[in-house]
């Protein structure tokens, strides 16, 4: 495999684990709680916390975040994900979700 190949394989996969962390996250995004600072508060349930926390420690590792705790740097980590999703302050993430559809067939 040629370097362009690995580097397009690896931009995908990137993208990927962005979306996929988006995914979690507005899937649980119910009345969101804002904190003073403006940030989102998404409280993920398990057994998504535990894919999303895989999904930040892969991301931190990959983007070199380092910070003072794990949180931190998973913290540090989820930032540069969701700007790699563009799903920044302007996103849905600021908003309320919509309540989900409960009408199972």
């Amino acid at each position: 495999m040629i370097a362009s190949e690995r580097f397009e394989r690896a931009a995908v996969l990137g993208v990927a684990v962005a979306e996929e962390t988006r995914r979690l996250l507005r899937l649980h995004l119910r009345p969101a709680e804002v904190g003073g600072d403006g940030r989102v508060v998404v409280d993920v349930p398990y057994p998504d916390a535990a894919v999303v926390a895989v999904l930040l420690d892969v991301a931190a590792e990959c983007f070199g975040e380092r910070g003072g705790s794990v949180e931190e740097t998973r913290q540090a980590a989820l930032e540069t994900l969701l700007q790699l999703a563009e799903f920044d302050t302007e996103s849905q993430l600021a908003q309320v979700a919509p309540e989900p559809d409960d009408r199972r067939g």
